[in-house]
């Protein structure tokens, strides 16, 4: 059964570190400070200056313009009722170094990530019952150092942790709903991060491949599209994660025409793309569980080799 915390839960100001300002982090962290929490941004040295000189300006349809101050640091120093770890998980590895063990306290880490191998790696770099596994549904970019571009009408947290005590993960989520970011906890973690990468993974890689809208892979490149979706159904099986691929092809079906991933973005403009976190780390269950699965194989390795991701 899924549940949603009420804002009595949570009527006191958090300390809420940032860690990964971008479009994802930079979004979270203006909705919080907007309801007077205390908000700490860490990041490198140059949008750290410039977040202190210049504050955090968020533009969106759905929240609203502003600019608001806040704090930025190289190094959290201090212990947070709260990190959200909102980098990607092509520079997750050295951000982590601005968050030592030692500085977070007993604070919680919400983890915005795609992928699910993350979440392993936080557990061993703090304590596992501190960790709450998130997804995020928003489309948000960081535009210039401290500007931040939400596009999407809607921006939606959903938590779900195996270790975390029950009723701090319940206050995290009352703290997100009264920022207007939902809030939903769940009851299993690995059907809450495999449910968004099963979607996520087949539309990022075929848009990336195919330098296409998803109404173009869905119309051109049905039949890779069908094969990629069946072979992710029984791959989540192995985690015990029941998935039907027909309910993954309405998703791309009733997604709009000109939908683009992020992923693709990256890849057109020189960035680094997260093909471990999105396609690799799916090869590698394949591998753990003995599934076969040629197309996403065959799908992971083509947007691997053309944009340098070896």
């Amino acid at each position: 059964m899924n549940t949603r915390a009420t804002t009595e839960q949570n009527p006191a100001p958090w300390t809420v570190a940032v860690l990964g300002p971008g479009g994802i982090g930079g979004l979270v962290a203006s909705l919080l400070a907007r309801r007077g929490h205390r908000v700490i941004v860490v990041a490198g040295e140059q949008t750290a200056r410039t977040l202190n000189e210049q504050g955090l300006t968020l533009r969106s349809g759905q929240f609203g313009d502003g600019t608001l101050p806040v704090e930025a640091v190289t190094e959290l120093t201090e212990p947070v009722d709260l990190c959200v770890v909102a980098t990607k998980e092509t520079g997750l590895a050295e951000a982590l170094r601005r968050v030592p063990a030692a500085a977070l306290g007993s604070g919680l880490v919400l983890p915005l990530l795609n992928g699910f191998e993350h979440v392993a790696l936080l557990r061993e770099t703090y304590p596992a019952g501190q960790v709450v596994p998130a997804v995020i549904w928003a489309e948000s970019t960081r535009t210039a150092p401290g500007v931040i571009e939400h596009t999407t009408p809607f921006c939606r947290i959903e938590l779900a942790s195996a270790a975390a005590p029950a009723a701090r993960v319940a206050a995290l989520g009352a703290l997100l709903e009264d920022a207007g970011m939902g809030g939903l906890v769940r009851e299993d973690e690995t059907a809450l991060l495999w449910g968004k990468l099963t979607f996520l993974a087949p539309f990022a890689l075929l848009t990336t491949r195919h330098a296409a809208p998803v109404g173009t892979v869905r119309s051109e490149h049905r039949e890779e599209l069908i094969s990629v979706l069946d072979e992710l159904a029984r791959l989540a099986a192995t985690v015990d994660v029941p998935t039907e691929a027909s309910a993954l092809l309405d998703r791309f079906d009733n997604a709009p025409e000109g939908m683009r991933s992020s992923m693709q973005r990256d890849a057109a403009a020189g960035r680094p793309v997260e093909i471990e976190a999105i396609g690799r780390a799916l090869l590698r269950q394949a591998d753990r569980s003995g599934t076969p699965v040629p197309a996403l194989t065959a799908l992971v390795t083509s947007v691997a080799k053309a944009h340098g991701a070896s």
